[in-house]
């Protein structure tokens, strides 16, 4: 794999893992608001970063599965962290929000 070709899809995963992961955030925080439609939208922005996010990695690991071999950098591994925080992340956030709907039922105008 040309090395521009490895850098650019780290750099997506860097970029599209912590827009998923801002997304969630946004998400929850629409939650505690009871914003439910907005929690909703924000959740499906985020899935839909995360799978480019995935995309990414599944590009390097295609190319690594073909023979093209690059090196491991720090960077990568850095990358990789991103993106399974964001994962976690938007796992727990669709939890929090599923905990805020229930409240905002039985507890409602609080």
């Amino acid at each position: 794999m040309q090395e521009n070709n490895a850098l650019e899809a780290v750099m997506n995963l860097i970029m599209l893992s912590g827009n998923a992961k801002s997304l969630a955030m946004e998400a929850i925080q629409a939650a505690k608001e009871d914003d439910f439609e907005l929690a909703d939208q924000k959740l499906e922005e985020a899935n839909n970063e995360l799978t480019g996010a995935h995309n990414s990695q599944t590009s390097l690991l295609t190319q690594e599965a073909s023979g093209e071999n690059f090196q491991v950098t720090l960077l990568l591994i850095h990358a990789q962290d991103h993106l399974m925080n964001a994962i976690t992340f938007l796992d727990l956030a669709k939890e929090v929000i599923d905990v805020h709907k229930k409240l905002a039922v039985t507890q409602p105008n609080s």
